[in-house]
C-alpha cells in the first residue's frame, strides 16, 4: 500500500466535507450516502495502512514549500491507533445522525461540519509539522464551535462560544511554545527534532493548549456546557474527536518526540488527579444526564493522561488502550442518552425511570458500555485501568494510585445511581424504542465492542504494546 493512502485518508473527508450542502440541496439521501462514506473511507484507509505500520514500515509523504518551508504526513502505529480510532466511531455517529437529525434545521451544514472534522482529525494525527498541527488543532476548534451551537438557540451559542474562546486561547499558548521549539531547533519538523529536550517554560506552554482541549481541570469547564449540542455532537467531542486531540498531542510530542524534565511526570499526573476528583464529586450530585456523562468524560480523560505521564512502559500502554475503550463506551453512553432525551424531551435524570421495559435493548447497550467505563471485569475499560493505575504505582506514586483507585470507584458510583435512575425503579413513561432502529443498532454495536474489546483484549493490547514499544 503506497503512502498516497495517507492523502485519500485526509482528502476525501476534509474536502468533501464542502461538498455536503451541494448535496443535501438536491437530495437529501445522496448527502448522507456521502457524508458516511467520506467518514467510512477514512476508517478504511486507516486500516489499509496498519499491515505495513505493523510490520515495522512506516508510511511517510513530504513536499518542499517555497521559502525553504516543507510538510509532510507520516503514519506510525501511533498516528494509524489514534485513526482507526477515531474514525471508527465517527463512522457510527454518522449512521446514528440519520435519524436523530432528520427533524432538525441546519442538516447540512451539520454533515459538512462533523466530516471536515474527521477530516481535520486525519491531518492532525498524520502531520509532522508543528505548525500544521496548529491549522488543524484551530480548523477542529470551528467544527466544535458550529455543532455547539446547531440549535441556534441564545445558550446553545453563549457555550459554543465559550468553548471556542478556551479551546483557541489554549492553542495560541501553545502556539507559542511551538515556535520556541523552533527557536531551539530551527525546524518544526517533528521527525527532525526527535529526543531534543524541551525546557520547562515550552512544555508549560504546550500543557496549556493540551489541558484546554483535553478538557482537564481547571480548563474544563467548557465541556460539560457543550452538551447543550445533539447527542451525536456530544458523542463526537467527548468520544471520537476533540477532546482525545489533546492526549493525542501529550503522547505525540512528550511521549514519543521529545525529552522533558522529570519533575512533569509528578506535576501533570498531580493535575490529572486533582481534575479525576473533582468531575467525579460533581457526577455524583448533577441530574443532567448528559452533564453527568460530560464529568465523567473529564475523569476518564485524566486516567489517560495519568498513563501517559507516569514515566513508565505499563502505564503508556494502559494510557493508550484506555483511549481506545473510552472512545467506543463513551460513544455509546452518550448516544444512549441521545435516544433517552430524543423519546422523553428531558435530560433531568429525576424526571425518568423504569425506562429499561420499554427499552430494553438501550438500556443493555448502556448498561454494558458503562460496565468499560467503570472498569468491569472482562469489559475493555477494566485492563486498561488496571495497567494505567499500576504504572503509576510502579513509578513510585502510591499515593497517586491510591486517589486513582477512589476515582474508579466514583465512577461506579455515578454510574450506577445514573442507570438506575434511569432505566430502573418506578415506570414514568411507556417511552418505547422501536421509533429509532438506526440509533439502537448504533449503540448496540459500541456495546458489542466494548465486551469484545475486553474478551479479546490480547489483540489491542498487542496494538498499542507497539505503540509503548516504541516510546
Amino acid at each position: 500500500m503506497g503512502s498516497e493512502v495517507l492523502l485519500v485518508c485526509i482528502c476525501v473527508p476534509l474536502f468533501g466535507s464542502f461538498l455536503l450542502p451541494l448535496l443535501g440541496m438536491i437530495n437529501i439521501k445522496l448527502r448522507n450516502a456521502a457524508a458516511l462514506i467520506f467518514t467510512a473511507t477514512a476508517f478504511v484507509c486507516a486500516a489499509l495502512a496498519l499491515p505495513e505500520v505493523l510490520a515495522g514500515t512506516p508510511l511517510s509523504l513530504h513536499y518542499e514549500l517555497p521559502l525553504g518551508l516543507s510538510f509532510g504526513f507520516y503514519a506510525d502505529v501511533l498516528a494509524v491507533f489514534m485513526a482507526l480510532t477515531s474514525s471508527l466511531v465517527a463512522t457510527i455517529i454518522v449512521i446514528y445522525s440519520f435519524e436523530y437529525i432528520k427533524e432538525y434545521d441546519h442538516q447540512n451544514e451539520y454533515y459538512m461540519m462533523v466530516c471536515l472534522f474527521i477530516g481535520t482529525m486525519m491531518g492532525l494525527v498524520f502531520s509532522t509539522n508543528l505548525i500544521f498541527i496548529y491549522i488543524f488543532w484551530e480548523i477542529s476548534a470551528i467544527c466544535c464551535w458550529r455543532l455547539i451551537g446547531f440549535y441556534r438557540e441564545e445558550i446553545t451559542i453563549r457555550r459554543a462560544n465559550k468553548a471556542f474562546i478556551v479551546t483557541v486561547v489554549g492553542a495560541l499558548i501553545m502556539l507559542v511554545g511551538f515556535v520556541g521549539i523552533y527557536g531551539q531547533t530551527g525546524t518544526f519538523d517533528l521527525a527532525a527534532m526527535k529526543g531534543t529536550h524541551l525546557p520547562a517554560w515550552i512544555v508549560i506552554l504546550i500543557l496549556f493548549g493540551v489541558l484546554s482541549k483535553s478538557a482537564t481541570f481547571p480548563l474544563h469547564n467548557w465541556l460539560p456546557d457543550a452538551g447543550v449540542a445533539p447527542s451525536p455532537v456530544t458523542s463526537l467531542l467527548h468520544a471520537a474527536v476533540l477532546v482525545k486531540i489533546g492526549v493525542y498531542i501529550y503522547a505525540r510530542l512528550f511521549v514519543n518526540s521529545f525529552e522533558i524534565d522529570k519533575v512533569f511526570t509528578v506535576a501533570v499526573p498531580i493535575i490529572a488527579a486533582v481534575s479525576a476528583l473533582v468531575s467525579a464529586g460533581v457526577a455524583l450530585r448533577e441530574n443532567d444526564i448528559k452533564r453527568i456523562i460530560a464529568y465523567s468524560t473529564i475523569s476518564q480523560l485524566a486516567f489517560i493522561l495519568l498513563g501517559l505521564s507516569s514515566g513508565t512502559e505499563i502505564g503508556v500502554l494502559g494510557g493508550l488502550l484506555y483511549i481506545l475503550m473510552h472512545s467506543v463506551a463513551k460513544g455509546g453512553l452518550f448516544l444512549c442518552a441521545g435516544i433517552v432525551e430524543h423519546t422523553l424531551h428531558t435530560k433531568d435524570i429525576t424526571k425518568m425511570g423504569g425506562l429499561y421495559k420499554g427499552m430494553p435493548l438501550t438500556a443493555l447497550a448502556f448498561l454494558f458500555c458503562a460496565f468499560s467505563v467503570m472498569g468491569i471485569p472482562p469489559f475493555g475499560g477494566f485492563f486498561a485501568k488496571y495497567l494505567v493505575i499500576d504504572g503509576i504505582i510502579s513509578a513510585g506514586n502510591v499515593g497517586l494510585g491510591a486517589v486513582f483507585i477512589a476515582g474508579a470507584v466514583m465512577t461506579v458510583l455515578y454510574l450506577s445511581r445514573l442507570f438506575i435512575k434511569v432505566f430502573l425503579g418506578e415506570t414514568v413513561s411507556d417511552a418505547r424504542e422501536a421509533g429509532s432502529p438506526v440509533m439502537v443498532a448504533s449503540v448496540v454495536v459500541l456495546a458489542i465492542l466494548s465486551v469484545a474489546l475486553g474478551i479479546s483484549i490480547h489483540w489491542p493490547s498487542g496494538f498499542a504494546s507497539l505503540i509503548g514499544g516504541g516510546i
